[in-house]
């Protein structure tokens, strides 16, 4: 019990071992990591299409139940660019432009966010994460960058934008660029000159809360200078309402869909944060785990009043950069945003839009990684194009579809891959007992009167029909062949339709006077054949027998000799 628990609860581990040393950085860290996620999170929650305050209340609560499950030492939840915005395109149509109809739909969407963290938990499906590949998720997060980007230039340029899509919101953009409001413009450049550079010398420091102290400095001093800028006004003061959202899935129409395609983004996202600074700070994560923890986060966003969270890069590597021990740091970021909701929300009242947008503005340039595409280019064209058809679903259909097609086409290229295997046939490496492929390594010794074939994946019913023509067209090139060696070494699986299909060539052979042994089969894989009968007909499936011994027993056997 003590062991589950422990599991379950990580906090219960690190507690037990606590020091002040390690309290002191997290107090550090937390105070760090809050400074720097106010402004973000208001920012995003912008462009989630909700008042400033929900963001906060997004890192609030999701920083607090995060902590309890997470192993993670380092990284922090909240808001990110690309939930944020399809949470604010998505529900834009579902409230019908009704503000708390949108809160409530958000609130919603964050509790079955909940809800598949936790399904796929009690199933343990945490691996099906690994479908996505980090090359197509390149693609993602940059077209997700480039939709985000045009969504706040309107704002930069003092403008109304609009647009369903990047490219209509570009050409909206284009035909009211002669309405750009000065002001508004030089503002917003130089408040992102500032993060720029602050970010390039001071990295890790919260650069841009003193951009923001910066602006609504000058902008109180100098009203009248500055009377074009739109600012956030009133933030409501004290902690967010506590209780269940206030809608039932069965009330809005697609919320299941908005919810699978954030929890399959944030879950991704999470998990590459996790494994970055567990590897760089010497412990392991289990990504089981995170899935619970994840799932906590966005359940207490959803009773908190907040919409979905996941765990971020950059406010991450804040939080790591500042010093944090441990998941008290994130703990300590929820307190202290709850002092600043509680007594200091009248400081925020000359914030302006235009310093939001900048801050979202910077934050995604770094989700546009050209070095990183050049390098997929050079190694593969093949998964560099899939990364920018992600780039091209995104751009054209949205963040949500965008993110859904993402998953369908890495599964898609999985399945591409290997209904196509690669089947060789293989030869002596002279000199010695080993065999390689013989198209590789042309000066390898064939045998004569024997196939030797591997088999260079599993063999499920997708692919058993490629397999089984391939065998044939190569055993049938040579009508003196006697004895076919099927070495299965690199084959982890083989499915019914598999086992089916390896009877089928048995029989084909057999009507050709040719005989077929199996070598190298793995467990699962020579008892499921056992089963189907096969070794009846082709003799004993031994991992002991090596490709060599079988030929050697072969041709030795008074039979075939």
């Amino acid at each position: 019990m003590a062991f589950n628990q422990i599991k379950v609860f990580p906090m219960t581990q690190w507690l037990s071992v606590y020091s002040l040393g390690k309290a002191r950085w997290d107090i550090i860290a937390g105070i760090t990591l809050a400074s720097f996620v106010l402004p973000e999170s208001m920012a995003y929650a912008s462009l989630a299409g909700v008042p400033s305050q929900y963001g906060i209340y997004c890192c609030i609560a999701g920083c607090l139940f995060f902590a309890l499950f997470t192993q993670s030492r380092q990284v922090a939840v909240g808001p990110t660019s690309a939930i944020s915005l399809m949470v604010g395109t998505t529900v834009a149509v579902m409230s019908g432009g009704n503000l708390e109809r949108w809160a409530a739909i958000a609130s919603l969407t964050a509790f079955a966010v909940f809800l598949f963290c936790l399904t796929a938990y009690f199933l343990k499906l945490s691996s099906l994460v690994n479908f996505i590949s980090e090359n197509i998720l390149l693609g993602f997060k940059a077209g997700a960058a480039l939709t985000i980007g045009v969504t706040q230039l309107p704002k930069l340029f003092g403008v109304e934008g609009g647009g369903h899509n990047f490219f209509e919101r570009i050409t909206i953009l284009v035909s009211h660029l002669p309405e750009t409001h000065t002001n508004i413009l030089w503002f917003g450049l130089a408040a992102l000159a500032l993060l720029i550079a602050g970010n390039h010398f001071l990295p890790g420091r919260p650069v841009s809360l003193v951009v923001v102290i910066v602006s609504i400095a000058v902008v109180s001093f100098f009203p009248e200078s500055f009377n074009q800028l739109h600012l956030t006004g009133e933030i409501p003061s004290g902690l967010p309402s506590v209780g269940r959202p206030s809608l039932r899935m069965v009330d809005v129409d697609g919320i299941l869909g908005l919810a699978m395609g954030i929890f399959l983004m944030g879950y991704i996202e999470t998990m590459a944060v996790a494994r970055t600074f567990a590897e760089k700070n010497g412990y392991s994560v289990d990504p089981r785990q995170e899935l619970l923890s994840l799932g906590a986060a966005n359940f207490g966003a959803a009773f908190f009043s907040g919409y979905p969270v996941s765990g971020g890069m950059s406010q991450s590597t804040v939080n790591d950069k500042a010093g944090a021990r441990t998941p008290m740091a994130l703990l300590i970021c929820s307190a202290t945003l709850c002092i600043l909701l509680l007594f200091f929300t009248g400081l925020l009242r000359n914030l302006p839009e235009v310093i939001l947008a900048v801050v979202v503005l910077d934050a995604v340039s770094g989700l546009i990684k050209v070095k990183e595409l050049k390098i997929v280019y050079r190694l593969d064209r093949r998964e560099f194009y899939i990364a920018m058809l992600a780039v091209v679903a995104v751009l054209v259909f949205g963040i949500l579809k965008g993110v859904l097609l993402t998953a369908v086409a890495s599964l898609l290229l999985i399945i591409a891959r290997t209904s196509s295997p690669a089947v060789v046939l293989l030869g002596r490496v002279p000199g010695t007992l080993q065999y390689s492929d013989i198209e590789r390594h042309p000066d390898n010794e064939s045998i004569a009167h024997t196939k030797i074939i591997r088999v260079e994946s599993s063999i499920f019913y997708f692919n058993q029909q490629f397999v089984f023509d391939r065998i044939s067209d190569l055993v049938g090139k040579d009508n003196g062949t006697r004895l076919l060696v099927l070495d299965l070494s690199a084959s982890p699986m083989v499915d019914v339709s598999g086992s089916a299909m390896l009877t089928k060539l048995q029989q084909w052979l057999n009507e050709r006077n040719i005989d077929l042994r199996i070598v190298n089969a793995l467990s699962h894989v020579r008892e499921l054949l056992r089963k189907r009968g096969l070794e009846n007909a082709v003799g004993h499936i031994s991992r002991r027998v090596s490709i060599q011994q079988t030929i050697d027993d072969y041709f030795e056997s008074p039979a075939n000799s």
